[in-house]
C-alpha cells in the first residue's frame, strides 16, 4: 500500500496549513517567506562524508525540502545513519514541521549508494526463476535498507524498457526487460513492496530512456529520441499506468527530447510532457521530480537558476540540485523565490506544488 493514497492526497490542503506550525493557520502556506516556499521545492546535495554548516543552516531556516546522498557521502551504514540524524536534528529546529525528504539511488546491482539490499540489478530480477517474487524481495529489501539508516525516499525503480542489448539503460542492468508488460508488472511489485516497507518510490525516467543508444547519455549531453507517439506510448510509457495504479509517490522525468510530444524542450522542461502527457494522459497526481539539474543535456538552458525556473514553469514540483554543491541548491532556491515574488512563477501553481510535496512529506518519517 502506498504511503500516499487518494484519500490522503486530499489532506494536502490541511498539510500546508500546518506546514508553518498550526492547523488553524490561514489557507495556503501561511507564515512562510518566499525563500522558505522556494526551499520546499529544492533537494540539496553536498560533497564528502560530512554535511557542511551551510546546508545545516538552510535546513534549520526551513529553506530545503531534503537531501540526496551519493556514494561519496557514504562510508558505512553506521556513518550515514549518523549524518541523517544530524540532518533530522537540524530539521527539528525548522519552522517547517515536515520530515525532510532524504533520498538516494538504491536501484540494485551496480547502482547502489548503500551497502546491502537490493543486491540484484533490475535485469537480474527480470531473469530470475520467479521474477515477481524477486521484484517484491528487492522492493522490500530497498525499503528496509533505506529505513535502517533513516532515509525515506528511493529514486527507484527504473521503468525504462530497453531496446538493444548493451544500450545506455541496459549496459548497467538497469531495465527489467525489453518487454513493456514485464517491466509494468515487476515495477508494480517493486513499488508496492518498497512503499509497504515505509520508503517512497520514484518511477523513472518518464516518458522513457529505453531507446537511448550506447554512447549517448543525458548526464553528458543532449539526447533526442525520434519515435512515433504510438511507439512511445506502447513501449516506453506502458509501465506508468501500473505504477500509478500502485500509487507510486514520485515520478522523475527524463532530460531527453521527444519530438513526438515536444520537439523544442527536454521532457522535464516541457509543460506538454509534464502536465499533459504525465498528469493528464497517465493520470499521475503525485510529486514530480527532475533528474540532475546539472546534466549536460541542459547545456543550452543557462545556469542553475534559469534551469530551475524553466522546470518549475513546466510543472516540476521538486528540483534536484545534485552537483554535490550547496551553492547549486542556493541558486535554485533564489531563482524560484524571485519568480514567486515577481509573478513570473504563478502563485497558484507554486502553492499547488508545495501542497503536493508537503502531503508526501507528511506521510513519511
Amino acid at each position: 500500500m502506498s504511503l500516499v493514497t487518494p484519500g490522503r492526497a486530499v489532506l494536502a490542503l490541511a498539510a500546508v496549513a500546518v506546514l508553518a506550525g498550526t492547523a488553524a493557520a490561514a489557507p495556503g502556506p501561511a507564515g512562510l517567506t518566499p525563500q522558505q516556499l522556494a526551499g520546499q521545492r529544492v533537494i540539496y546535495s553536498y560533497p564528502g562524508l560530512t554535511p557542511p554548516d551551510t546546508l545545516l543552516q538552510r535546513i534549520r531556516a526551513g529553506e530545503a525540502a531534503g537531501v540526496i546522498f551519493f556514494g561519496e557521502n557514504v562510508q558505512s551504514s553506521q556513518q550515514i545513519a549518523g549524518v541523517v540524524q544530524q540532518l533530522r536534528t537540524a530539521a527539528a529546529q525548522s519552522p517547517v514541521h515536515r520530515p525532510l525528504l532524504l533520498m538516494t539511488d538504491q536501484e540494485g546491482g551496480k547502482v547502489r549508494r548503500l551497502p546491502g539490499e537490493p543486491v540484484l540489478s533490475e535485469k537480474q530480477v527480470g531473469q530470475a526463476a520467479d521474477p515477481e517474487a524477486a521484484a517484491r524481495a528487492a522492493g522490500t529489501g530497498a525499503g528496509e535498507n533505506l529505513k535502517s539508516v533513516g532515509m525515506n525516499v528511493n529514486l527507484s525503480p527504473v521503468l525504462d524498457v530497453y531496446r538493444q542489448e548493451g544500450n545506455f539503460i541496459d549496459q548497467f542492468g538497469r531495465s527489467y526487460s525489453n518487454d513493456p508488460g514485464t517491466v509494468s508488472k515487476l515495477g508494480y511489485d517493486f513499488i508496492t513492496s518498497q512503499q509497504a516497507a515505509g520508503a517512497a518510490a520514484t518511477a523513472k525516467h518518464f516518458p522513457g530512456l529505453g531507446a537511448v543508444p550506447a554512447g549517448a547519455n543525458t548526464d553528458v549531453g543532449p539526447v533526442t529520441l525520434n519515435m512515433p507517439l504510438s511507439e512511445l506510448r506502447a513501449k516506453d510509457e506502458a509501465p506508468y499506468p501500473a505504477a500509478v495504479g500502485a500509487w507510486v509517490n514520485l515520478v522523475m522525468l527524463s532530460w531527453a527530447v521527444y519530438p513526438a510530444l515536444d520537439a523544442s524542450r527536454p521532457a522535464g522542461l516541457s509543460p506538454t510532457v509534464v502536465q499533459q502527457e504525465l498528469r493528464q494522459h497517465n493520470n499521475f497526481h503525485g510529486v514530480t521530480i527532475t533528474d540532475a539539474l546539472e546534466a549536460g543535456a541542459l547545456k543550452d538552458y543557462g545556469a542553475t537558476g534559469n534551469r530551475a525556473t524553466l522546470a518549475a514553469k513546466a510543472g516540476m514540483d521538486l528540483i534536484l540540485a545534485s552537483a554535490r554543491d550547496v551553492q547549486q541548491g542556493d541558486d535554485a532556491v533564489a531563482a524560484l523565490a524571485a519568480g514567486l515574488t515577481d509573478g513570473s512563477l504563478p502563485r497558484a501553481d507554486f502553492t499547488a506544488a508545495v501542497y503536493r510535496i508537503s502531503s508526501l512529506r507528511g506521510q513519511l518519517h
